[in-house]
């Protein structure tokens, strides 16, 4: 059961971000050897970790609009809803790409400073597809770099047993954890397939893990190295993620989700239950917490999250997550929440608050999350899914300093200088270096500064 808190029981360590174990050294030979032997090193840590160990990784578009083609007929409700997804999710990126301005300015008499924002040529997106093949992940990774205007989208996903390797798969016991099929077609979740070909994926590899992040970081014979990589994934994945930083750009490294709500006694506690519920299932370390003044809402709360466990398909997950890491929590004051909200930075902060003074106060107070959900009816799951919000957000605290994935992580910001002859700021800006360069004993630049005044 959840266990219900007051604020003066809350430990100071439970503020901080957590850790789930070093992953540095396995990681490390896998960077190693994919990077010393290329395609080589992904077929046999797919045959090590995957259910299927593909003769080649690249899966040709034909497949991809195939995928789409079938999700369409068979499943028309969630081709719909990844269509509907990934129109919002571009509307929304093509905004913040909008928010950059280029510009060029006099700063003095015959100086112009300025900046561009250029896209990123090539950028890498990494889908999971574990226990849950996550398909909005695609629409999440791969529609801000479209929107920045990158040329190039490569995507890595676990491998799957192509369809015409089924049979041959079956027979001979393989296709499964521990037994992988060797020697196929490439092929992939066939969800993943769909919503990549409905979003613009040209280039999508039947490649996994820590292996597939190495490969779209340094390159092999198959897969493209790229500028940027973004997306989530298990240890392995963000552990390699945070080694190959600097090779290539990265979003962030991501932990267990994690989702903060701020009620009131206008809260439905069912409505409520079912948000915590919705982060627990994901991860048995996942972390939901409700912070409120009302002790009878927590104790309904709790009630309620027993209540709907009960009937829950993903139940065994979500349950070790709220008896190990979920709480309810009592505070003094609405400002109390507001303040341990700051301190917690979640990854998802909800104001389940009636609209008024009140919840307004607490908006203006929050400053550290990943994304803010305001209202009874702004569910954190309609940030998962759909409405234009990017999903893949900063975890353990560092919303305290940086955002969620968005359009920036795929722009670089540039600046631009352009001077004129014997101008005011050519003269002044000259005669500042020089003397600058002289102060830290650099002759070189003072005299090119200078040099530029005869």
């Amino acid at each position: 059961m959840i266990k219900i808190l007051n604020a003066n029981e809350i430990e100071d360590g439970w503020f901080t971000g957590r850790v789930f174990g070093e992953t540095n050294q396995t990681v490390q030979e896998v960077i190693a050897d994919v990077v010393q032997n290329g395609d080589a090193a992904l077929r046999k840590y797919g045959q090590k970790f995957d259910v299927s160990a593909p003769a080649s990784f690249l899966i040709p578009e034909s497949e991809l609009k195939a995928a789409a083609e079938k999700l369409q007929k068979e499943h028309p409700e969630t081709y719909n809803a990844i269509c509907y997804s990934h129109d919002l999710a571009m509307k929304f990126a093509l905004c913040q790409k909008n928010s950059f301005d280029d510009f060029e300015v006099e700063l003095v008499p015959g100086m112009y400073t300025g900046q561009k924002t250029i896209p990123v040529e090539k950028a890498g997106v990494y889908v999971p597809a574990g226990r849950f093949p996550l398909v909005s992940t695609v629409i999440m990774t791969v529609t801000p770099a479209a929107a920045a205007g990158v040329e190039e989208i490569v995507l890595c996903t676990p491998p799957r047993v192509h369809p015409d390797n089924i049979q041959e798969a079956k027979k001979q016991g393989l296709g499964v954890p521990g037994k992988p099929f060797v020697g196929g077609k490439p092929y992939a979740d066939e969800g993943i397939m769909a919503a990549a070909y409905i979003c613009g994926v040209k280039k999508c590899y039947a490649c996994g893990g820590s292996q597939a992040i190495a490969a779209m970081a340094y390159g092999t014979e198959t897969v493209p190295s790229v500028d940027v990589i973004v997306g989530p994934g298990n240890k392995f994945v963000a552990a390699a993620k945070k080694q190959v930083y600097g090779q290539v750009g990265i979003d962030m490294v991501a932990g267990p989700t994690e989702v903060f709500i701020i009620a009131d006694e206008s809260a439905n506690p069912a409505w409520v239950a079912a948000d915590l519920l919705a982060q627990a299932e994901h991860d048995v370390v996942a972390q939901p917490v409700m912070v409120t003044t009302s002790r009878s809402l927590a104790e309904k709360v709790s009630e309620e999250i027993e209540k709907q466990l009960a009937t829950l398909e993903t139940a065994a997950t979500a349950r070790q997550s709220i008896d190990n890491c979920g709480r309810l929590i009592i505070v003094d004051s609405l400002e109390q929440a507001a303040e341990f909200a700051n301190r917690k930075a979640p990854e998802h902060l909800e104001l389940a608050m009636e609209e008024g003074p009140d919840r307004d106060r607490v908006a203006s107070l929050v400053r550290n999350y990943g994304s803010l959900f305001v209202g009874h009816y702004s569910a954190e799951v309609f940030g998962d899914y759909a409405a234009g919000l990017n999903h893949t957000l900063p975890t353990s605290g560092s919303a305290r300093y940086t955002g969620g994935l968005s359009v920036r992580v795929f722009l670089k910001t540039v600046t631009t200088l352009r001077t004129s002859k014997n101008t005011e700021g050519m003269i002044n800006s000259a005669n500042a270096a020089g003397a600058l360069g002289d102060a830290e004993g650099l002759a070189a630049h003072a005299r090119a500064a200078r040099i530029r005044l005869n």
